[in-house]
């Protein structure tokens, strides 16, 4: 496996994203303890904490109730993903200049490649970086940022400085500069993972290092084990790129959207949102999971198959049967969250014959997906909620277009 003769990555993350961005946008927001939360609900749950609330505790997952509670003078900000991607825009055009992005991780993170004359005046790089986002996007909106060997070590060393820091490690820093932080720290290592290191013997940094690669990958059970414990030594490790599996939208339901019909409405939001980023990609779904999950913290999912489609139609027509299963079952009580996927995906053009088709569905068929292929055109042309297949309202702002880590909603998304 490759080792790098010198640092190849940068690793630029920003430091409490959204909180930060209402910050940077709203003068009067600046210095107080502020929260961003998906819905204006006291039901709801922080997403991103400023960095004046998290020493008071609060970080993401803290409930509104709790948030209250530690902080009572904090600023409750219902989050607007549209701005958030325009900004994130004009964030990658002020970086691009700097230096050629690589990766789009998240909205709030970009990894870059660096050649050997860049990684060389590797702190100057990060200083022009930052003084070029201060002079573009204003002086709230800070970013850290970790250059090393691979994306991995980049990552960790972005996260070693925070908030608006710089760390380099090289092959003279490793493992020392590692030691000091635990498990947990590591991308990549959630509380099960630990869990497994753990029962394997392993309880810190110094145990990882010290891990054989193919012992790695026998506790991830996953050649992802051998992938990390190497790249945490400084090899070259290249990932390949992931598989589109599904296309798929969740929500969180207020007390006033939980009965049987205002769930329905919902899911059927989220699984046009779902048809259109499908149709954008050029694929086809052949199954449509529909869950819901209550506030025992339980979750039940039923699933309907189809002949490969990419019309809304369709899909609707499977969401509408599942919603009468749910019905039936009696799970519809005490509904607090509700999640549509398309999946089992195929290429938009390797639809096939079915057997049993006649020349009746065929027909109807094609017309579905050509009324489709309007409506997206026509919400495109004149906005998301100009023309839509029954009601356009939902549970708060932004249905189908939440930011997710990975993906990052597009404009025709709003």
């Amino acid at each position: 496996m490759r080792k790098p003769t010198h640092p190849e990555k940068l690793y630029l993350d920003f430091d409490s994203f959204f909180a930060s961005a209402e910050q940077q946008l709203n003068p009067s927001l600046q210095g107080r303890p502020v929260a961003v939360v998906p819905l204006d609900s006291p039901h709801t749950s922080v997403i991103a904490a400023s960095r004046e609330a998290k020493p008071l505790g609060i970080k993401t997952g803290t409930s509104v109730r709790e948030a209250k509670e530690k902080c009572p003078e904090i600023v409750f900000i219902e989050a607007r993903p549209d701005v958030y991607v325009k900004l994130h825009k004009r964030i990658l055009e002020t970086i691009e200049r700097c230096v050629p992005i690589t990766a789009v991780r998240s909205i709030d993170e970009v990894a870059c490649t660096l050649l050997e004359s860049e990684a060389r005046q590797a702190s100057d790089l990060a200083m022009r970086i930052k003084r070029s986002l201060r002079d573009d996007i204003g002086p709230v909106l800070t970013c850290s940022i970790g250059i090393s060997l691979n994306e991995l070590l980049a990552k960790i060393a972005a996260e070693m400085d925070k908030p608006d820091g710089f760390v380099l490690l090289d092959h003279a820093d490793l493992p020392g500069r590692l030691l000091g932080l635990e498990l947990r720290d590591l991308p990549g290592i959630s509380k099960g993972m630990a869990a497994r290191l753990s029962e394997a013997g392993v309880t810190d940094i110094a145990g990882l290092w010290a891990l054989a690669p193919k012992h790695a990958r026998a506790i991830w059970n996953s050649v992802e084990g051998e992938r990390f414990v190497s790249a945490l030594h400084g090899h070259a490790v290249e990932k390949p790129e992931t598989v589109k599996r599904m296309f798929g939208h969740g929500r969180n339901l207020r007390p006033d959207w939980r009965a049987p019909e205002k769930v329905l409405q919902c899911a059927r939001l989220l699984t046009l949102s779902a048809a259109r980023r499908l149709r954008r990609s050029h694929y086809r779904a052949g199954a449509l999971s529909y869950t819901v999950g209550t506030r025992r913290e339980s979750r039940v999912t039923l699933e309907g198959r189809f002949r490969a489609a990419r019309d809304d139609h369709t899909f609707l027509n499977c969401l509408n049967g599942l919603h009468e299963k749910f019905i039936n079952t009696g799970e519809m009580r005490n509904v607090t969250t509700v999640t549509v996927a398309l999946h089992e995906l195929s290429s938009e053009v390797e639809a096939s014959r079915d057997l049993f088709d006649t020349r009746e569905n065929l027909k109807q068929r094609g017309q579905w997906e050509r009324v489709s292929d309007v409506l997206d055109k026509i919400r495109g042309r004149h906005g998301s909620k100009a023309l839509n297949l029954g009601p356009a309202n939902g549970p708060g702002n932004y249905i189908g277009s939440k930011i997710a880590f990975g993906r990052i909603p597009s404009p025709e998304d709003f």
